[in-house]
């Protein structure tokens, strides 16, 4: 065993890379429950944007339109949940176990020309000057641009829910759509753009696990990420900042079980590669047995307008 091989600064610069796709997932996810919709559907909408982003980043030879098509892709997937839920009146949890199965079984299908090959690079971006501070330069400021564009993504979802009218229009669909429609708001297209904006940051983390974290195409290979995402929603109490500090805690746990299998630590393999999952069970129990976590009022239950 040894542990001196395990380079801090580099296992904080992986753990950003590691949590990328989740928090992606998971900021749009939120976004649909603080509308009052649950959208269990977000693995087979990653694997979706994976396998598409995938497809249009080896054809083009350009990433940057393979996490376009991914957005598109998961934002199309997350639509036809969006009609059978809130048109047709289906079951929010059977839809989005539905969606899931959908998306496994239509990434395999697309992907399978694709296995084995390997995706075009995604340049890595360096901030001028801040990427020169020692240590931190290395952590912070060397990723690629999706790194940045998911803490944009986290900054701008916290500021439209908490600080603009269209935020709090959401907020308020959420918290009791029958009194949002009593005062004029339209729900239920309210309700369409956010499973929209969760369908596309979903496809967009998919995309970054076939074209940055693994860059190949592998079926399955999301892994539980999606399933992981709604998790850290509920351990982050439907608050972007928090979902941030839960994706980066579990990319965290995922790099670290990782350097200690390396550096031959005497745990077993099975228990370490488990951790990570094991350790976001036990922050949504002890989360649970506080009580009250903020959950949206309407979370889950249908919408019946009356004219």
């Amino acid at each position: 065993m040894d542990l001196g091989q395990i380079n801090p600064i580099l296992l904080l610069a992986s753990l950003m890379v590691a949590a990328t796709p989740i928090l992606l997932a998971a900021i749009g996810e939120a976004v649909v429950e603080k509308s009052g919709v649950l959208n269990l559907g977000v693995e087979g909408m990653m694997i979706t944007g994976a396998v598409v982003g995938f497809a249009i980043g080896v054809n083009t030879g350009a990433p940057s339109i393979g996490f376009v098509a991914a957005a598109f892709a998961g934002a199309a997937l997350s639509m036809l949940f969006g009609v059978l839920v809130l048109y047709l009146k289906s079951n929010q949890v059977a839809t989005g176990l539905g969606l899931t199965l959908f998306g496994l079984g239509l990434s395999a299908l697309i992907g399978k020309p694709f296995e084995g090959i390997k995706a075009p690079t995604m340049a890595k971006y360096e901030v001028p000057l801040l990427s020169d501070i020692p240590a931190l330069g290395p952590i912070l400021f060397r990723h690629d641009p999706m790194v940045y564009v998911s803490l944009i993504i986290v900054a701008l979802t916290w500021y439209v829910l908490a600080r603009t009218r269209a935020g709090l229009i959401l907020r308020g669909v959420g918290e009791n759509h029958d009194a949002a429609h009593a005062l004029g708001y339209k729900v239920i297209r309210v309700r369409l753009m956010a499973i929209a904006f969760g369908g596309a940051c979903a496809g967009l983390g998919g995309a970054y696990i076939s074209l940055v974290r693994v860059p190949q195409w592998v079926e399955g290979m999301t892994a539980g990420a999606g399933w992981i995402a709604l998790a850290i929603v509920v351990f982050a109490s439907w608050r972007p900042w928090r979902v941030l500090l839960g994706a980066y805690l579990f990319g965290g746990i995922s790099v670290l079980q990782l350097n200690l299998q390396a550096a031959g630590v005497a745990i077993p393999v099975e228990v370490l590669a488990m951790s990570p999952y094991l350790i976001t069970i036990l922050v949504l129990v002890v989360i649970s047995l506080r009580g009250n976590h903020g959950a949206p009022g309407s979370l889950g239950r249908e919408f019946h307008a009356t004219h």
